[in-house]
């Protein structure tokens, strides 16, 4: 009883402020990282999981899931690109990467 989750990273707005590899802790694993335009895959059971990404002392919040078995749930990420942002994760870590769900 298996599925998949897939972590894409795209750069918001065609650039980063931060180009080093994220994280990827999914569960409080570390599970590997994704590179700038990196796409990464990692087979799960099914239920209930959590995801964070980390690159430094930046972070991105920790998103819930439901996982059924057989199916995948894919999330898109990038490190802050807007000077607004990225001024505003010098403050608050966990606004330094943007993690959304594909619903």
């Amino acid at each position: 009883m298996t599925g998949t989750v897939r972590i894409v990273r795209e750069t918001g707005m065609g650039f980063e402020l931060r180009r080093a590899a994220i994280r990827i802790h999914l569960d409080g694993a570390d599970v590997g990282t994704v590179a700038p335009h990196g796409t990464v895959e990692t087979a799960v059971g099914a239920g209930r999981h959590t995801l964070r990404l980390t690159a430094g002392r930046y972070s991105s919040p920790t998103r819930t899931f439901e996982l059924a078995d057989g199916s995948a749930a894919t999330f898109r990420c990038h490190a802050a690109a807007l000077w607004p942002r990225y001024v505003a994760s010098l403050l608050k870590p966990d606004l330094g990467i943007a993690l959304k769900q594909e619903l």
